[in-house]
């Protein structure tokens, strides 16, 4: 007796479906699906992640800052975040800053964000292999700066430990003083007993500029659109200041961690003239997480008195002399600046011929 018509039907289509799936592929051409495009975005928070995780890890370690500056552990550092577009026409003259004395190279590492869709001259020397290959595309008086900035912070504190110090700078940025000037300025206050017990960071603070008095502070605040910065950032709160900072460990942590005021600040400006992230996003961060932990001013000089299209003034060849120099260091604080912009690139000769004998003597 044969078995009924249904279950033969069945049975062959049981035996079928296993063939489809061993021979269809040779006989069907594969279909191509197009990967998607990378997201900056995400992986700018992979990063932020990942650096956060790891400061959180190495700050419980009792090895790592413990008795800084004792013989059983190494001194504090600090990170220089080169943030550029363009050659780093001053690379001989940081050069020199780095390498006054043979003891400095425990002392400092160096970062730099280069615009990948620019092609930058290798500096060489001290900046040989320090370009981060997180890099992107960057525009002027656009969020991009910002998160050029953050990624470098996050770099930063990713490599090394015992970088305790984040000072952003641009290719048209120069040192004022020494860098035993400018590593003693920043760490001159030791670390107590109880901090060295405890393994705590001592409380140095940040240098930034904070200003909430600004007169053309509600055109900025408004450049998004009215109501725009709300609720997050109420007018109240809102700061500006210089983009080029000098942050301590903790307050590079901050900003890394941040989504809140980044959700607000990354929006596009309708109000181009009155639009600078960069010169909003951190001060108005700071201010509103830790405004006692901040000094409220920069360590970076800036000329704005004659500026031009929102450029502070370029200084020339014909300008760079030592008085010069001694009257950039002045400031409105008890301290010096440490640093200066804006220089022209064809200052490198002048500013050379007298790096030893007034830039790196104190």
């Amino acid at each position: 007796m044969f078995p009924s018509t249904p279950f033969v039907l069945s049975f062959a289509l049981f035996l079928t479906v296993p063939c489809l799936f061993l021979f269809a592929p040779q006989i069907l051409p594969l279909k191509h699906v197009p990967l998607s495009p990378p997201n900056p975005e995400l992986e700018d928070l992979t990063l932020f992640h990942r650096a956060t995780l790891a400061s959180t890890t190495s700050s419980t370690s009792r090895t790592v800052h413990s008795r800084l500056g004792t013989a059983t552990n190494p001194k504090p550092k600090i990170a220089f975040l080169f943030l550029t577009n363009s050659d780093l026409s001053f690379a001989p003259l940081w050069n020199k800053f780095f390498n006054t004395t043979t003891n400095n190279k425990h002392l400092y590492n160096i970062y730099i964000h280069a615009d990948p869709s620019v092609t930058i001259a290798p500096p060489g020397g001290v900046f040989q292999g320090r370009f981060i290959t997180e890099a992107k595309k960057t525009e002027r008086g656009s969020p991009s700066l910002i998160s050029a900035a953050r990624r470098l912070l996050a770099v930063a504190l990713l490599d090394d430990p015992l970088n305790l110090y984040f000072a952003l700078v641009s290719q048209h940025c120069i040192p004022l003083h020494s860098f035993h000037f400018v590593h003693n300025f920043l760490f001159r206050n030791a670390p107590t007993r109880l901090e060295k017990a405890f393994s705590i960071l001592p409380r140095y603070k940040s240098f930034i500029e904070i200003i909430s008095d600004d007169p053309n502070l509600p055109d900025r605040y408004t450049a998004r659109g009215d109501n725009v910065m709300l609720p997050e950032v109420p007018f109240e709160r809102f700061r500006v200041g210089s983009q080029f900072f000098t942050l301590t460990r903790k307050h590079a942590l901050v900003v890394i961690k941040d989504r809140k005021l980044w959700r607000k600040f990354k929006l596009p400006c309708l109000n181009i003239d009155s639009c600078y992230p960069e010169e909003h996003y951190f001060p108005t961060l700071l201010s509103m997480e830790d405004p006692k932990g901040c000094s409220h001013y920069t360590l970076t000089h800036v000329n704005w008195t004659d500026s031009a299209d929102g450029h502070p003034h370029l200084y020339s060849p014909e300008e760079v002399t030592a008085d010069l120099v001694y009257k950039l260091r002045e400031s409105n604080s008890s301290y010096s600046y440490l640093f200066a912009r804006k220089f022209a690139p064809d200052c490198l000769k002048p500013l050379m011929e007298i790096a030893d004998d007034v830039i790196f003597r104190d």
